[in-house]
């Protein structure tokens, strides 16, 4: 026969699991000061959610154990209509518990769409495709796609734009989410804490691979940003015959009707600029590594991977595929 602490066990391991560990889509881990203010009103409205419980609570208890019926109860109690003191009180005071809550809330969602003022900043536009991520410095004069760079301890300006469906820009814990919505631009601004990667994803349905809409935004020194900077802006170097090779085997796939390689012929704009796809950690939108049998994988079949892509399986032999893709692996 099982014991109750035998039955609480795997309930206690699972509240502890729960509570450690690496949680990179946890808006509770703050390395902003975006994510950090938006802490400070969560707790701000569980410290009042809990006063508030407890004084409920205490008062229905109170209530239960003041009036129980004793049993020898023989006429019914006498009806009170109204008390002037008592509804006051529980009029006033979550009035005052709401404004405590919306006026700093307010604040920080004004002064995260406020522009970007300091010295060293950083602006950037965010283009919602279906579903992979451009990103635009126009100030730094670098494009590229669902890799975002930014320098640790300087303001970042995102405007948030998309020219499809409405999407949803979301790194839990560097920037809230904020809307892409078509003909309209939203903005955010945060200054990050903290270096490393951090992952976000779209954060509103937009179709068949809403799930397989990711990014990553890596916070570089202000050093090696300004590094990372002057390589991107550089063009793409491949001088090898096996480079040669496979963006001749590129163009003749016809992939230069849909991508940008800067220093090349290639120069559309309908799909990811790849003039450094080789430098980024991850290709489709997050979903995969960059490595070059994943490109394979997707160079073969995109629709396969990822569903509904715009980029069409385009019944590419072995041959070519293992061509473009290790030319692709070359564009660092």
């Amino acid at each position: 026969m099982p014991t109750r602490a035998s039955l609480l066990l795997p309930i206690v391991m699972v509240v502890l699991a729960a509570c450690g560990g690496d949680h990179p889509m946890s808006t509770l881990d703050a390395h902003s000061d975006l994510t950090r203010e938006i802490n400070h009103i969560y707790g701000r409205i569980f410290w009042w959610t809990g006063l508030l419980f407890l004084l409920v609570q205490g008062g229905l208890i109170y209530t239960v154990l003041r009036f129980r019926a004793k049993g020898n109860e023989t006429t019914n109690p006498e009806q009170v209509h109204g008390n002037l003191k008592l509804e006051l009180t529980w009029t006033i005071l979550p009035i005052f518990i709401l404004l405590h809550i919306a006026i700093p809330t307010v604040s920080v969602i004004f002064k995260s769409q406020a522009p970007a003022t300091e010295e060293g900043k950083v602006t950037i536009n965010a283009l919602g495709e279906q579903w992979w991520f451009a990103f635009e410095y126009p100030e730094l004069g670098v494009v590229t796609a669902n890799e975002m760079h930014v320098p640790l301890g300087k303001e970042v300006e995102i405007r948030l734009q998309s020219d499809n469906v409405i999407h949803s820009f979301w790194v839990p814990q560097l920037a809230a989410k904020r809307d892409m919505v078509p003909g309209r631009v939203n903005q955010i601004k945060f200054k990050a804490e903290k270096l490393g990667e951090f992952y976000g994803q779209c954060a509103e349905y937009c179709g068949d691979s809403h799930a397989l809409m990711k990014l990553r935004v890596v916070v570089d020194t202000p050093e090696d940003f300004a590094k990372w900077v002057e390589a991107q802006k550089a063009p793409a170097e491949s001088e090898s015959a096996t480079a040669q090779a496979g963006f001749q085997a590129f163009q003749g796939a016809g992939c230069v009707a849909c991508h940008a390689i800067n220093g090349t012929t290639a120069a559309a704009v309908i799909g990811p600029d790849l003039t450094h796809v080789g430098s980024r950690t991850t290709i489709a939108s997050g979903i995969l590594e960059n490595t070059e049998e994943n490109l394979k994988t997707w160079i073969k079949d995109p629709p396969g991977v990822k569903p509904g892509s715009k980029m069409p399986n385009l019944n590419l032999s072995d041959e070519q595929v293992a061509s473009i893709a290790a030319y692709l692996q070359t564009l660092k």
